[in-house]
Formats: structure tokens, C-alpha cells, sequence
């Protein structure tokens, strides 16, 4: 939605390195715990389980949890299909969204585990619960996030919705994505949100699975809890004061997490630079707290306007020499901070922009090789890339509208409501797409292995 500012790297890396110098933390202290219990630890710029290293070899799957339900909107049979594909293809973790808000407006998911503050979607949080026992038969972590900066899970507008009685406006509608933006950051600043937000967040992390009897602070299947889908300090113009607010928001609730489960590691859930208003410095202040235990990036080359997906071949070169640079100068402030940093989200549309299953991938396969391409040398040199989540799963989920817009009933797939179905979303029949990703997997636990 916003497009390309260039940045210094020098001052990207000399923010964190002031960043590192205000934080004076080596190691997080999730790492307290017992070594063999199974929880994914940090042990300096790296992931641990069980003492061995943990290379984070994932994809997003938010609609995980609604597979999982015993509702109409729950599919057991497909989510099982869906985790064993995965795991054939080398996948060992998921990020999935944990809460959604029930909201009006059409770019956004139905039902929710939200109907108001305090009322609760039980079946959907019993989702949440079959999807934990699931992936710890095929010995895969979860990363939940608690919100969403952006509509189509309700989100933080719908918070503030709930609290000022005016209803959300739909960016997709009205293209006001400034206005937007702004409203979505106003949750930072509301005490009644921040307190049911809070509410939520004990209300997940203080459950006991009804599946399997055991309390979430003890599954060792969650690897991180994280605070929100991309949160931002807010829109363009968003002033010091605002980032100021942002990073105490951070610092507060991931200490506010941290009373509540020691032993699970926090994150933000943010882009980087491109989510913090392109300021180095917001960004590793961002992530400075010895309660935030890794830092997070996400890379959009075509979303922030580098890449044309109707003039491939005239606006390749260049897109993608912005989308390395994006790549290589996060993994060196994650090293100036001393944290790992895990590549949570990247995609690339179907050739010209196509949402239709039959259209050729050559772009985005060239993509997500030239991307592997830069993680696997920098992991393969122990430096702080800790892993990756492309962005996302369709499986075998389908559309069979014409306008490829989703609406309630449809199939569950990676692309949320907010955008055409197929647009980012890899199908379990996009064989070379597969194919390039479970051999870049396979590179990824051969490094588990050492």
C-alpha cells in the first residue's frame, strides 16, 4: 500500500547498533528454562529445540485454527491433508492467526472468534485447540498472533469500532488507506482497548487445550506468541510522539506475555523498515526489549510498488535488487541487535497478476529461488537468518467465483478476504513452486542436523 522510500543502510545498522548498546541483552530470557522440554529457545542469534539448532522452515496458514473446528466452518478431514502435504514438503512450522473480531464490512472473515469484547467463538477457540494436537503428531510449532494492524480479521479497527460506536471503513472500498492506517494505530492509545486486548491475551495464553488436557503455557507446539499481524506505528505521517507510543505498546505488552508464560518466545509481527514508516532506528527500537526474543521482516516487492506484475521483464532487475538489499540489511541488523530474525512473509503473484490456478508461476518461482538463494549462504555462515514463512497456503483450497472475491461458506485459502483469491496463495497442485521450496527445506534441516 505505501510505496518505496530508499534507506541507508549505514544508518539502518548504526540505529541498531545504538539500539544494541540501550538493550545490553545477549540472550532472551525464554532461554531460563529447562534445555530438553521441547520449547523452541534462543541461544544468541539462533533457535534451539531440545539443544539442537532450529531452522524455522514454514508458511502462513491463518485460517489453520478454522479448519480445525467442530462447527460448519471447520474442515478436520482437509486440515489433516493440508498438514501432511506440508509436512512432506519439509514444512516444520506454521504461522497462524489465533483471533479474529467479527466485523461487517466484506473484506473480512466469518465467523470470528470474537462477537464483542469478552464473547468468545468457543468452537473456533476449540479449532485452535484440535489444530496444537495436530501438529505435534508430525512434531510442527506454531506461531499464533494475537490481532491484526490490517481489516480483514476484524483487527485493530474493529476495536476501535466497538469502543466509538462507528462503524470500520473498508479501505478496499473507500482507498483511504492513510485514513485507515491512522485509526488502526489509534488502538495503542485507547485504554479500553489495550485492557480487553490484554483480556484476549490471558484469555489464549491461560487455556487448557480440550483435546489433549494441556494448558497452552505447557505445549511446547507454540513456538512464539506475537502480537499482531504487521503491526505499524501508523500512516504516513505518523509523527514521534505516535512512534514513541508504538515502541511503549510493544515493551509493555510483551512484558504483560511475559508475566503470564516465561517459557514461550515473544514477537512482533512486524514488516521491518516498511512497517516502521521506513525509520531504522523505530524499527530496532522496535525490537531492543529483552522481552522481545526475535525480530520479524516482511518483503513485498510488488504490494510496495518495486515490482510491476503487468511489465515483468522491464521491472524485474530492479524490483528485485531493492527486494535483496530489503532482504541483507535486516539480516544485518538482526546480527547488530544480537536477536535471531525469522523472513515471515514474501509472495509474488501468479504471471500478469492472474488469480486463476491454471496460470503460470515463472515470476514467482524465479522469486522465491532468487530469495532462498540469498537466506541459504547467510544461514549456511551461522549469521542471524533463523528461518522463513512464505506467504501462503491455499492447498487444496478453491474458488469457483468468477470475480475471485471470497464470501462466507467458500473455501478457506492463504489469500485472506481482503484480497482476490490466488493471489499470493500457492495451490497443492503448483508442482514447481513446491519443488523449489522443499528442496530449499531440505538445505534448511540439513543445518538442523548439525
Amino acid at each position: 500500500m505505501n510505496k518505496y522510500n530508499r534507506f541507508s543502510i549505514a544508518a539502518f545498522l548504526m540505529a541498531c547498533l545504538f539500539a544494541l548498546v540501550a538493550c545490553n541483552n545477549t540472550q532472551s530470557v525464554a532461554s531460563a528454562g529447562p534445555a530438553a522440554d521441547g520449547f523452541v529457545k534462543v541461544s544468541g542469534t539462533h533457535f534451539q529445540k531440545n539443544g539442537q539448532p532450529y531452522y524455522i522452515a514454514g508458511t502462513n496458514m491463518w485460517y489453520a485454527a478454522y479448519l480445525g473446528s467442530p462447527s460448519k466452518v471447520g474442515d478436520r478431514a482437509r486440515l489433516a491433508k493440508e498438514l501432511d502435504t506440508l509436512k512432506a514438503m519439509g514444512v516444520n512450522n506454521l504461522r497462524v492467526l489465533a483471533v479474529s473480531e467479527k466485523s461487517d464490512i466484506n473484506s473480512s472473515v466469518k465467523p470470528a472468534t470474537t462477537n464483542g469484547f469478552g464473547n468468545y467463538d468457543e468452537s473456533l477457540l476449540q479449532g485452535l485447540d484440535y489444530l496444537l494436537v495436530e501438529l505435534a503428531k508430525r512434531d510442527m510449532t506454531v506461531v499464533l498472533y494475537f490481532n491484526n494492524f490490517w481489516q480483514w480479521s476484524g483487527g485493530m479497527t474493529q476495536y476501535m469500532s466497538w469502543i466509538d460506536g462507528q462503524p470500520v471503513q473498508d479501505p478496499n472500498v473507500t482507498n483511504d488507506w492513510e485514513g485507515f492506517m491512522a485509526k488502526s494505530a489509534s488502538f495503542y492509545q485507547s485504554e479500553k482497548a489495550q485492557q480487553e486486548y490484554r483480556n484476549t491475551i490471558k484469555k489464549i495464553i491461560t487455556r487448557t487445550n480440550t483435546v489433549n488436557g494441556k494448558a497452552y503455557a505447557d505445549d511446547a507446539t507454540i513456538m512464539s506468541w506475537q502480537l499482531a499481524n504487521e503491526p505499524r506505528p501508523g500512516n504516513s505521517k505518523t509523527t514521534a510522539k505516535e512512534k514513541q507510543i508504538y515502541i511503549d505498546w510493544i515493551n509493555g505488552v510483551t512484558a504483560y506475555i511475559k508475566s503470564l508464560d516465561p517459557h514461550h518466545l515473544v514477537s512482533t509481527g512486524s514488516e521491518g523498515l516498511m512497517g516502521s514508516v521506513n525509520d531504522a532506528k523505530l524499527f530496532a527500537d522496535a525490537h531492543s526489549s529483552v522481552n522481545v526474543d526475535y525480530l520479524t521482516y516482511h518483503m513485498w516487492i510488488r504490494n510496495w510498488g518495486w515490482f510491476d506484475k503487468t511489465k515483468p521483464a522491464e521491472t524485474w532487475d530492479t524490483g528485485w535488487e531493492k527486494g535483496k538489499d530489503y532482504l541483507n540489511s535486516h539480516i544485518d541488523a538482526a546480527k547488530a541487535i544480537n536477536k535471531p530474525i525469522v523472513l515471515e512473509e514474501f509472495g509474488l503473484d501468479r504471471d500478469m497478476g492472474s488469480y486463476d490456478i491454471k496460470a503460470t508461476t515463472q515470476y514467482r518461482d524465479k522469486f522465491y529461488q532468487q530469495v532462498f538463494d540469498v537466506l541459504l549462504p547467510r544461514m549456511q555462515k551461522g549469521e542471524p537468518i533463523a528461518g522463513y514463512n512464505f506467504w501462503a497456503w491455499n492447498g487444496a483450497g478453491r474458488t469457483t467465483r468468477s470475480n475471485y472475491w471470497w464470501q462466507e461458506g467458500d473455501d478457506l485459502n492463504g489469500d485472506p478476504p481482503q484480497e482476490q483469491q490466488g493471489m499470493y496463495g500457492v495451490f497443492d497442485t503448483d508442482t514447481s513452486t513446491i519443488a523449489i521450496i522443499q528442496q530449499f527445506n531440505n538445505s534448511i534441516h540439513a543445518l538442523n542436523k548439525k
